[in-house]
């Protein structure tokens, strides 16, 4: 038997119970859990939503542990390997977008957590094509953020177009965005934050941020352009308001990255988007993307902003992290 953390129904309490530990099947591992991150993505299956979890179901997607077991026909991994799975649990390998090897746009995705049981336990199982190989010299923790938040924005970092000394935005100072400014500094790039309010700043340039824009109080594409333009805005934000206002702000072939999913649509007037303008989105990535992330955080430092609470303290996290008061991640951990 394990524990785990459960949600038995849409809208319904967190429950932590006792349940028989999962098998592998063809194909799969399970991994022994030893910390999962909590991610606004986490609400989907607490409330119920896309791509609407069977109930009940075991939340989480920022998985990091040891390998325990393998099902058959699993090569290329072992027992005890330290490795990890993010928002990518897999693809079917059939749909148009697989075979054309875009594994991230799968028509018929596993995600950890949602269409399957996730991190909030003490085990789990998954497919070994999303496994992620953790580097020695980074613990559990500091891993488990990188699955997600981590590869998120290290991804959208690499694929926005910027080049090295090109002014990048980053919209938003939370989970994904302090690890935005750390990749993009590291990265060579002269980043301005954006965030709410003045008391953000000095953490903002602690970061790496060159400049800070409050974005209540500033014109923010007015400050972009000040600087001659940003070549790519990376926005992390749930609001859809500093994405509108930050589009005029962009060099004349500059991208709007979308990585957080705002509440409200986005609205854009299409003239600003006439002189080659583009907005895109980036959600996440598949196990080797996450390796690289993980590789390049170590090689130039950097660290995810944690706050660590057992798993049976699972609600208390998750409410830290749906209120922003958690500072910047919230990490379970299992002890084991």
């Amino acid at each position: 038997m394990m524990r785990a953390v459960q949600v038995p129904y849409a809208g319904g309490p967190f429950e932590l119970v006792a349940r028989p530990m999962p098998q592998p099947g063809p194909g799969e591992v399970r991994l022994t859990v030893q910390a999962c991150g909590i991610c606004h993505s986490d609400v989907a299956a607490k409330e119920g939503g896309y791509p609407g979890p069977s109930y009940p179901i075991v939340p989480g997607h920022e998985v990091a542990g040891v390998i325990a077991a393998l099902g058959p026909g699993v090569a290329g991994w072992a027992v005890g390997q330290r490795v990890g799975v993010g928002w990518f649990g897999g693809q079917c390998g059939h749909c148009g977008p697989c075979r054309k090897g875009a594994f991230m746009a799968c028509e018929n995705p596993t995600i950890p957590g949602l269409t399957r049981d996730g991190g909030y336990a003490e085990a789990m199982v998954i497919s070994a094509n999303a496994l992620a190989l953790i580097p020695d010299d980074l613990a559990a923790v500091d891993a488990a953020p990188m699955l997600c938040a981590g590869v998120t924005t290290y991804n959208a970092l690499r694929r926005c177009g910027a080049g090295t000394g090109d002014v990048v935005a980053v919209l938003g100072i939370g989970g994904l965005g302090h690890l935005a400014i750390q990749f993009a500094a590291k990265m060579g790039f002269r980043v301005v934050a954006v965030g709410r309010g003045r008391d953000k700043a000095a953490l903002a340039r602690q970061l790496g941020a060159a400049h800070y824009v409050d974005g209540e109080a500033e014109d923010i594409a007015a400050a972009l352009n000040a600087l001659g333009g940003a070549k790519a805005v990376i926005s992390t934000v749930t609001g859809a308001a500093p994405l509108n206002a930050s589009v005029d702000g962009l060099t004349f072939d500059g991208k709007l990255m979308v990585l957080g999913v705002p509440h409200d649509p986005i609205v854009v007037p299409a003239y600003l988007l006439l002189r080659g303008r583009a907005i895109q989105g980036s959600a996440g990535g598949t196990g080797i993307d996450s390796e690289e992330t993980m590789r390049f955080s170590r090689l130039a430092g950097v660290t995810p902003m944690i706050e660590t609470l057992p798993l049976e303290r699972a609600a208390e996290a998750y409410e830290r992290m749906l209120s922003g008061d958690a500072r910047f991640r919230m990490v379970l951990t299992t002890g084991l």
